[in-house]
């Protein structure tokens, strides 16, 4: 486990979470058994698809609205909740919600953004699972430019736990890659108010 140092925030990360063997293990069922969907998102005026796979998991009525879309989440499948149990003995958090995300290839991504909704409430656990390819994940400094970005590979099986204030000051990245790479998919545990 290593403390990220953050100024305005909290970060821990955890590269062997996971064994190699248990990530390949959870990255296939993963990938085989979620209901993936590749949502339009709006940006000036136009509908685009969003540059990677999505869905949604909780429990009943924890809805989440995030770039114009409100997601229902579906069900717990038994694989999921073995893995929120996992996470929320280190997070020491009781998770209801989970948003997946696949990422394909390089060209995949997630751009500048907090997790700041209002349905997160003031200092949210975000507890953030990745499996398959390493990939690169950025942070920046809301307000103060002159505090350096903070860069990280995140590792397969590899856990990142943000909280504190660190949404309220921080904005995070999953930037494209014009290297070749195969499939990775993360996993971010929340809890919806």
């Amino acid at each position: 486990m290593a403390n990220i140092p953050l100024q305005n925030g909290t970060i821990y990360y955890y590269p062997d979470f996971y064994s190699p063997v248990e990530s390949d293990t959870i990255f296939k069922e993963l990938a085989e058994k979620i209901e993936w969907q590749q949502e339009s998102i709006k940006i000036f005026g136009k509908k685009i698809p969003q540059p990677r796979l999505t869905a949604w998991y909780g429990d009943p009525g924890k809805t989440y609205t995030y770039s114009n879309l409100t997601w229902t989440p579906q069900s717990w499948i038994p694989e999921l909740i073995t893995i929120k149990e996992k996470v929320e003995k280190v997070a020491r958090t009781r998770f209801n919600s989970v948003l997946l995300n696949y990422y394909r290839d390089g060209k995949d991504s997630m751009g500048w953004h907090s997790d700041d909704e209002p349905e997160l409430g003031k200092n949210p656990v975000i507890a953030s699972l990745s499996f398959g390819q390493k990939r690169a994940f950025h942070l920046k400094h809301r307000l103060d430019k002159t505090i350096p970005k903070v860069k990280l590979d995140l590792e397969h099986g590899s856990l990142l736990i943000m909280s504190g204030e660190t949404q309220h000051f921080w904005q995070h990245q999953i930037p494209k890659t014009s290297r070749q790479v195969d499939g990775r998919i993360n996993l971010t545990f929340r809890v919806i108010l």
